[in-house]
């Protein structure tokens, strides 16, 4: 089996068609991210609905946006959109670091582990867009 095949082999081992979908999916969301977010600015994103999962399934999302080379900002905006197919309200948070160390800037979920959030200032909060989370979830930062 080729280098290329080995990593859908594996997925399709351990998460069947569901994690197929599921990482396809991902594939296409960050592709239209990137895309909207170079047309029309954060205002513009909207990744296509999530197929159903469950909460433990965020690691086929994580593995592929990781394969795919997903950016900071790709990442936690098509993990937003994940987690609120999953009724889970996340903020993305937007922090840079002080010019005189170099500017910087990185993008991460509120309540997501990261190692570069401790040396960020925050500059912007966003919680998802509406329409994003289903009827009834309100709209309010939880940690996963």
């Amino acid at each position: 089996m080729g280098d290329r095949l080995r990593p859908l082999a594996v997925l399709w081992r351990r998460h069947g068609l569901r994690g197929v979908r599921i990482a396809v999916w991902t594939v296409r969301a960050r592709r239209r991210v990137r895309r909207q977010l170079v047309r029309g600015g954060m205002d513009a994103v909207r990744p296509p609905v999530p197929p159903a999962g469950g909460t433990t399934d965020r690691t086929v999302v994580l593995r592929a946006l990781h394969r795919v080379g997903a950016n900071c900002l790709e990442r936690s905006l098509v993990l937003q959109r994940w987690d609120a197919r999953q009724r889970t309200s996340r903020t993305l948070v937007i922090g840079v670091t002080a010019p005189s160390g170099g500017f910087h800037a990185h993008a991460w979920l509120d309540g997501d582990a990261d190692p570069h959030r401790a040396e960020m200032t925050e500059l912007l909060r966003r919680d998802p867009p509406a329409g994003w989370l289903p009827a009834g979830v309100q709209e309010r930062s939880t940690r996963p």
